[in-house]
């Protein structure tokens, strides 16, 4: 019966996640792409600085190194657990023979003692992420469900990973191991569009998008003045 559940989870279920996640973020991407299109048509200034643009989009994948001890702790720590989130799902060699099985795509794979480093810094940054967000009350003041949630289901998906591909080191049986490492994972890619998820494909867009949202069309002032009643401004 777990071969079974495990043959559904890594061939029907994993194809239907995949397909839900590349579907659903590729919406997300057409939807952002498409308003910045509109807003740059509709700009009165149309002059937009690509060098400043692309040098605070490249500091964004970069941990920020500031005076606080907490946010730069924070910072290294979140860097870190998104560079093993990002690589590890995409590089290891099991997960790309299901990419294969799913998108017919194959590519070079991490070495297992990279597979495993980096299996095991995404463990520990996740693990002090989500116990910083707990424990520090600004952070918990403003989370909300989702942000305690996710990171625990990344903990889930890396550390039954872990122990699957260890097997001398697993305290629990084999195959409900793995079957819990394939369906929580299953699971990330379903939720991945309608979460935080959805930043990774968001995120190198971030810049651009606030610089075209703030470029107002022609006559938006005079606009405004008008809806406040304050014509003889104009």
């Amino acid at each position: 019966m777990e071969w079974e559940w495990l043959a559904f989870a890594k061939g029907p279920l994993f194809r239907l996640s995949l397909m839900v996640m590349i579907l659903g973020l590729g919406r997300l991407l057409f939807i952002a792409l498409s308003g910045m299109v509109q807003a740059y048509r509709r700009a009165g200034n149309k002059a937009l600085d690509g060098s400043r643009i692309a040098r605070q989009t490249a500091a964004g994948f970069v941990p920020s190194f500031r005076p606080d001890r907490i946010r730069l702790i924070y910072s290294i720590g979140s860097f870190l657990f998104h560079v093993g989130l990002i690589i590890v799902p995409l590089f290891l060699h099991g997960h790309i023979q299901l990419w294969e099985k799913g998108i017919g795509l194959s590519w070079p794979a991490l070495s297992i003692a990279w597979a495993d480093a980096l299996t095991l810094l995404v463990i520990t940054t996740g693990a002090g992420l989500l116990v910083g967000r707990i424990s520090y009350p600004q952070s918990r003041a403003i989370s909300r469900s989702q942000d305690f949630l996710l990171p625990l289901l990344v903990l889930i998906v890396f550390i039954s990973g872990f122990f699957a591909s260890h097997p001398n080191w697993n305290p629990f049986s084999y195959k409900p191991t793995l079957l819990v490492h394939v369906l929580s994972g299953d699971l990330l890619l379903l939720i991945a569009p309608f979460s935080k998820l959805a930043h990774v494909i968001l995120w190198p867009f971030r810049h651009l998008a606030t610089e075209l949202a703030w470029r107002f069309p022609p006559e938006a002032g005079s606009r405004i003045l008008s809806t406040l009643g304050k014509e003889d401004k104009i």
